[in-house]
């Protein structure tokens, strides 16, 4: 994930685009809550915003749009493995709303921007996306889940492994003592 975040900040374009965002209180509250594994809330947001970005960017779309609704679209600010927080229903189908309606506190949003943050958790969401950038967002999301996942289970199995080696290791060491 380090070397991707460097990449985000560097780039002035994109900061420029999402840089008041990222600064917010409210956003900022996202570093709190982790999304998957060892990813905060603010970190996915971050890197789906920033593929958007050069997706979208790549092909001639609403980069700024696609960007904007992406580093909001998980904007809900609760631990979502735990029920205490008093929503109702599966966090799944109700995190975008909150999202929105969180996102409005903190700016004024586009008609595209609304969609891709309400829209993002389609197929899951029966509601089909309006705007070729609200599919980049979902399927962007999609995948930063699946690599954030497998970054983790990566780290653990090498882990696992290394402590795997160096019991044969001491064991063949202390065998020959």
């Amino acid at each position: 994930m380090g070397a991707i975040l460097e990449e985000i900040y560097s780039d002035m374009e994109f900061m420029g685009i999402v840089g008041d965002l990222i600064k917010n209180e409210t956003v900022l509250q996202m570093k709190e809550f982790r999304q998957h594994y060892g990813t905060t809330c603010f970190e996915h947001c971050l890197t789906a915003s920033y593929y958007c970005y050069l997706i979208c960017r790549k092909h001639g779309w609403d980069h700024i749009s696609c960007a904007r609704g992406a580093i909001l679209h998980d904007l809900f600010l609760y631990d979502w493995r735990k029920r205490e927080n008093g929503r109702k229903g599966f966090h799944a189908f109700t995190h975008p709303h909150t999202a929105y309606t969180n996102a409005l506190k903190v700016t004024a949003l586009n008609d595209k921007e609304t969609d891709i943050i309400l829209k993002h958790m389609w197929p899951v969401t029966i509601s089909l996306p309006k705007y070729k950038e609200s599919y980049v967002l979902t399927m962007v999301d999609k995948f930063c889940a699946i690599s954030e996942a497998v970054e983790e289970l990566s780290r653990r199995h090498a882990a696992t492994r290394f402590l795997r080696h160096a019991s044969l290791f001491l064991t063949a060491v202390m065998i020959k003592i």
